[in-house]
């Protein structure tokens, strides 16, 4: 059985949040919403450190990182 939890928010936030949610659960809908922030603070991440480095270290870090997951073990 799952558990539930109350959060409260300012009444005009809430106005908004369920307007953009619709017929969509909360739980759900602000798990989308957090996935969508987390996807895009990786992708803005990524492009900042794509300004700082070139790409040869761009492809060894991703080599490097392929490898590590592919040799990783836990023992």
């Amino acid at each position: 059985m799952k558990t539930y939890s109350t959060i409260s928010v300012p009444v005009e936030v809430k106005r908004i949040l369920e307007k953009a949610k619709g017929d969509e659960d909360w739980g759900s809908f602000l798990l989308k919403l957090y996935r969508k922030a987390e996807l895009h603070s990786r992708r803005e991440a990524f492009k900042e450190l794509s300004k700082l480095l070139t790409e040869h270290e761009l492809e060894s870090i991703t080599r490097s990182s392929k490898e590590f997951r592919e040799r990783f073990k836990l023992r």
